[in-house]
């Protein structure tokens, strides 16, 4: 039986970690998290395809390829995107595949600007505040889900 896929995407500025406000994002960077979500999907007995772009444009056309490619799920961590991309939310409810929204940091506990999520509402559920952990929260649940 061939493991189920799963896609895992980052949006802007995520190739950044390390660098980036490592008091906010932790010191890992993007590949750190990666890395570890691999060895974590091998035990799980998932395949990931682990992508980053800045461009909205590049994340769309992921996902609304995803179901296409054989994908059985979606993790996404939209960046900045989260706060005002409505062409994310439709495509991410467009795509056919159960998909949960993932933040390294906690954005209620943020700036006002950070409250609200374009993407959350067209997700299973939102993993937020725990770090690079987010990520491996996420795909624990989402492969409970999938069944």
């Amino acid at each position: 039986m061939t493991p189920r896929k799963i896609l895992v995407l980052s949006g802007p500025n995520l190739d950044r970690l390390g660098k980036r406000e490592p008091h906010i994002y932790g010191t890992q960077t993007l590949q750190d998290i990666y890395a570890g979500l691999q060895a974590l999907a091998h035990e799980l007995g998932v395949e990931l395809s682990c992508q980053h772009s800045n461009h909205e444009g590049v994340l769309i056309d992921w996902l609304n390829g995803a179901e296409e490619q054989g994908f059985s799920g979606v993790l996404i961590n939209p960046g900045a995107l989260t706060h005002y991309s409505w062409a994310l939310h439709d495509s991410l409810k467009g795509c056919g595949l159960p998909a949960i929204e993932v933040h390294l940091s906690n954005p209620a506990a943020r700036e006002e600007f950070r409250h609200h999520s374009c993407v959350g509402p067209a997700a299973l559920g939102t993993v937020a505040g725990f770090g690079a952990n987010s990520y491996a929260l996420a795909l624990r649940g989402l492969v409970l889900k999938l069944g």
